[in-house]
């Protein structure tokens, strides 16, 4: 992504404009830079922490399809097996609700 984006902050920092007798205001043009800067920080800052949350929902989403993998293969196990009680499913099911949803789900 970093290849998509021209400016860093300190290019707009250092950014040195040429004066003329009809340029603009050094100051008005420092105030600007000086609001985009605060708007870079800002959206490196979220950019950051947003690429955080997705490797950590990425990471849940691995584990539970796992998780799901694991319990259809249970589950087909249990129907095959004639010994397996609809009780027996449904404690399994519990247990999952309980990993998916967290321990106060019920």
């Amino acid at each position: 992504m970093e290849e998509k984006i021209a400016l860093s902050i300190n290019d707009i920092l250092e950014k040195q404009f040429k004066i003329d007798a009809r340029g603009y205001r050094p100051q008005e043009v420092d105030k600007f830079l000086d609001m985009i800067i605060k708007d870079y920080s800002e959206y490196e800052r979220l950019l950051s922490r947003y690429e955080q949350e997705l490797k950590s929902v990425l990471a849940e989403n691995s584990q539970l399809k796992n998780e799901i993998r694991n319990l259809k293969s249970t589950l087909s196990v249990a129907e095959t097996n004639k010994g397996v009680t609809n009780v027996d499913i449904l404690r399994r099911l519990g247990e999952l609700e309980k990993i998916v949803y967290g321990e106060e789900h019920n």
